[in-house]
Parts: structure tokens; C-alpha cells; sequence
């Protein structure tokens, strides 16, 4: 298995997750699957090229290498759904717009799933329990950020065009309200873009499981219409000019999460 992960340990006590950036594929995975599949449209594509300013504000930060099509680390192990709608689970078989992914008799096998349960997902999420327990035992509090992108028009997973800032806390489960009330405040500050509290994003797995407000570690997820940034068509080039003006929505919503830790906590 190729390098699964990219790491980096900040100062202060956030942690931005980012389990979709990747474009790896494992031999199983890329031999089975249809040629629509193998342009990966369903990548959060330029993530961590967008957040590369948060090392500037001292946050840790985490990105997969490999694709969620071959396993997908917002999900539970146990592929237990999380949406009543259409979703796609721990081990995708269709893409986004419901088409299969892979040719008939081709999904890779049960032993080579749980290679990639035990070789990629178990390595992500062991390193954000391991730094949300670092920064809880420094700080006394951990704040989490799962980063995410998707296109703006998917009509078999949403109706109409997706808000530029789709805001999750698992209905207010995951994190402080007041924490959620700065966010949506600093949403509302940003007039070129529409936003929204738990809309149709409102966490996946990470922000469900992880978020425990009641612990002192408080989640949130931020899904970005990718029109905002890139350009949705094959090859999805960045565009700097857009990603430039959302970099600066996106550091005020890092550093207002990161004022109200300071204010809440002290520290």
C-alpha cells in the first residue's frame, strides 16, 4: 500500500480533516471500474491546495491520499447509512449521479475491502483520535473542521443548485451552539456567498462520531460548492482568482472557530 495519509502538527487546537482529496486507486479498485469512473469527478479535488493557509493560523492538518472510491473514511465501519436519502457508502458502487462504478463482476473482493478498512481508513481515523486527544490534553478542548467540496448541481443527491456554504453539525449534536451561531455569523458576513446551517450536508461520519461537545471536542463540517473555486467539468482546474476571494471566507471561519475556543475556554 502506497503512503495512505498526509500529516501535519499544528500549535493550537484545531485539526481540519480532509478524507476526500485523494486520487490514489489500489490495482483492484482501477481494473474494475468503468471509464467514467476513472475521471474521479467525485473528488473533493484542490482541498488541501485551498486550506494551505491554515498553516499560517497554526492548525494541524489531515488528507487522504487515497480516492474514496476505493474506501471512503466519512463513513463507519460498519457501512451503517447515514442519510435517508441517496448516499453512497463505506465501499462506493455507484457514482454521485447513480450510475454503477464498476463493470458487471468486477467490485473488489471481501478480503481486499478489509484491506483497505485495515490499511487506510483504521490509519486516518487512528490519527485524529490520537491528535484530538493531544490537543484536549494540552488545551483542555479540541476543535475539529472537516473539510469537504462537491459539485454544485448533482440532481440524484440534491435538488436544485447546492449553497456555496453548506455548514453540518448533525442537526447541533456535534458541536456548541454558540460555536455554530459564530460560524453561520461569519457565513452571513460573506455576501457574495449563500449559505446554509444543516441543509442537505449535515456531517458525515467524522463530525458525527468525533464531535462530543459535552468531552470539550467539537465538530463541524464545511461542504464548498466547488463553482466557487474550480471549474466542474473535466480536467476540474483550480481557478485561482475564485479560490483567492473563498480563502478569505475561509480563514474568518477558521480563526471565528478558533476565537471562540479562545473565549470559551480561556486558552
Amino acid at each position: 500500500m502506497a503512503k495512505v495519509l498526509t500529516f501535519n502538527r499544528g500549535r493550537v487546537p484545531l485539526l481540519i480533516s480532509m478524507p476526500h482529496p485523494g486520487t490514489q486507486l489500489t490495482p483492484a479498485v482501477e481494473a474494475g471500474m468503468v471509464a467514467a469512473g476513472l475521471e474521479l469527478a467525485d473528488t473533493d479535488w484542490h482541498i488541501p491546495r485551498l486550506y494551505e493557509f491554515a498553516a499560517e493560523l497554526g492548525a494541524s492538518t489531515l488528507a487522504a491520499e487515497y480516492s474514496r472510491y476505493v474506501i471512503d473514511l466519512n463513513r463507519p465501519a460498519d457501512d451503517k447509512p447515514l442519510y435517508t436519502t441517496a448516499t453512497t457508502g463505506l465501499y462506493p458502487e455507484t457514482l454521485f449521479d447513480g450510475a454503477p462504478l464498476y463493470r458487471e463482476g468486477l467490485t473488489p473482493s471481501a478480503n481486499e475491502r478489509a484491506r483497505y478498512l485495515a490499511e487506510i481508513w483504521t490509519p486516518y481515523h487512528q490519527t485524529i483520535v490520537d491528535e484530538l486527544a493531544r490537543m484536549k490534553a494540552e488545551f483542555g478542548y479540541a476543535l475539529l473542521f472537516d473539510a469537504h467540496s462537491i459539485r454544485s448541481l448533482i440532481p440524484h443527491l440534491f435538488e436544485g443548485r447546492l449553497p456555496d456554504l453548506n455548514l453540518g453539525t448533525n442537526a447541533g449534536a456535534s458541536c456548541d451552539p454558540s460555536l455554530a451561531e459564530a460560524l453561520v455569523a461569519t457565513c452571513g458576513e460573506a455576501r457574495d456567498y449563500s449559505h446554509v446551517l444543516n441543509g442537505r450536508f449535515k456531517g458525515g461520519h467524522i463530525t458525527r462520531h468525533y464531535g462530543q461537545p459535552e468531552q470539550h471536542i467539537h465538530a463541524v463540517q464545511l461542504e464548498l460548492s466547488q463553482r466557487c473555486y474550480m471549474e466542474e467539468a473535466p480536467p476540474y482546474p483550480y481557478v485561482e482568482d475564485r479560490a483567492q476571494q473563498l480563502q478569505t471566507v475561509l480563514r474568518n471561519l477558521l480563526q471565528a472557530m478558533l476565537s471562540w475556543g479562545q473565549q470559551r475556554y480561556g486558552r
